[in-house]
């Protein structure tokens, strides 16, 4: 792609790019995934996406973003069909969202968290293998794929994948599948194994047909923001309770978290895709996004904030409180720390959090009361975008 000549400076969320481009989404139904796609029609992008069906109630169907996007109803795990949407929409970006997103979820049922999680990215993969127009592609897993060892400082991109639990498991399964990737079928030319192309390359690709995706992989922290309702998370949970006004159950009151408003870590994937195709193979790495060390706070905190934001009679209590559903000690396991570490991406990408803890629940809060009060989800939601533009 040729050595790129451009400064920190330039590696902002610009409209220029953005406009007319082709972006497909993986998981553009889930909560992340929606907000992603409002931008990216916020910035002129040709947007597509694939996904599951929407949970209800769910940003995707508040906001009919379908109506104004090419949208698939597709399971990443139909590697034929998956192939078959790419084809069809020839990416120039992609971002990989799609997963099964929740640490409890994955204790239920561990065969579909690693059949989504693991071989749903390399299905997404092979698909980006196969389609000639894709220059750059975000995959994004998730801050628990480290080897959680209860530190107290942030984990960087270098240290070891893991993962006490099928999902965080997962997560780590899935960075080292795209490392692999990419140092197998995405390398340069010279370094991909083969004098004609990459490993295991197709005839098209051997003889120079494919374009050599730039693949980099990103580790968000605990996202917040308007349109979540997913079960067993702290601030959807907490929502649901003060509308049904009763007090929210919390678990693990104690647990460290690094939290973030959604459009932080959708910042950094946009700045990161930009720098992917402008840059290629210079930034096709992983890639933490996080909050600044004072945002990264206890549940108990953050559900006390959240509450005050609220206002009213919104309260909670501890789940192993007597009359709770579960009785104390009976959950399964989650991490108690967990940090971030950010320099890279502050000091190569230039990227930073634009919000602090106290403006994210802020936002939060009012998207829900806004909506709940009668305004159009979208226009509440692009305008929260717009907001975050001018910061």
């Amino acid at each position: 792609m040729g050595e790129w000549k451009g400064t920190l400076e330039d590696l902002v969320v610009t409209r220029q790019f953005w406009r007319d481009r082709r972006v497909l989404v993986t998981g553009h139904t889930g909560f992340k995934g929606a907000w992603l796609c409002h931008w990216l029609g916020v910035l002129g992008a040709k947007a597509s996406g694939v996904a599951l069906e929407a949970t209800r109630p769910s940003l995707f169907a508040l906001s009919s973003l379908a109506g104004s996007m090419r949208s698939t109803i597709a399971d990443i795990r139909d590697l034929a069909a998956l192939r078959r949407i790419f084809a069809d929409t020839q990416p120039e970006v992609v971002f990989h969202m799609a997963a099964q997103s929740l640490v409890r979820a994955g204790y239920e049922d561990p065969v579909d968290t690693y059949s989504t999680n693991v071989l749903g990215t390399v299905h997404v993969l092979e698909a980006v293998r196969a389609t000639p127009s894709v220059k750059a592609a975000v995959v994004v897993t998730s801050d628990k794929c480290y080897e959680n060892r209860e530190w107290v400082w942030g984990y960087r991109e270098s240290d070891p994948m893991g993962g006490h639990d099928p999902y965080s498991s997962s997560k780590g399964c899935a960075e080292i599948v795209t490392a692999a990737y990419r140092r197998s079928f995405f390398s340069d030319p010279a370094r991909a194994g083969t004098a004609g192309g990459p490993v295991g390359a197709t005839p098209a690709q051997a003889s120079g047909a494919q374009a050599y995706a730039s693949i980099a992989s990103a580790r968000a922290g605990n996202v917040i923001g308007g349109g979540d309702w997913a079960r067993d998370r702290l601030v959807p949970d907490l929502i649901s309770a003060f509308g049904r006004k009763e007090p929210a159950r919390i678990r693990h009151p104690n647990a460290i978290r690094p939290w973030q408003h959604v459009l932080e870590p959708l910042s950094g994937y946009l700045t990161l895709a930009e720098a992917l195709s402008r840059a290629g193979q210079v930034y096709a790495e992983a890639w933490n996004f996080g909050p600044g060390e004072d945002d990264t706070r206890s549940v108990a905190e953050v559900a006390t904030r959240l509450t005050q934001a609220w206002g009213g009679d919104a309260s909670w209590e501890p789940a192993g409180m007597p009359n709770a559903s579960q009785p104390a000690g009976s959950e399964p396991h989650e991490a108690q720390q967990l940090r971030l570490d950010c320099a890279k991406a502050r000091q190569r990408l230039g990227w930073k959090p634009r919000l602090d803890l106290a403006q994210a629940l802020q936002w939060t809060v009012d998207w829900h009361r806004a909506v709940g009060e009668g305004a159009d989800a979208r226009v509440v939601t692009e305008a929260q975008i717009a907001r975050y533009q001018e910061l």
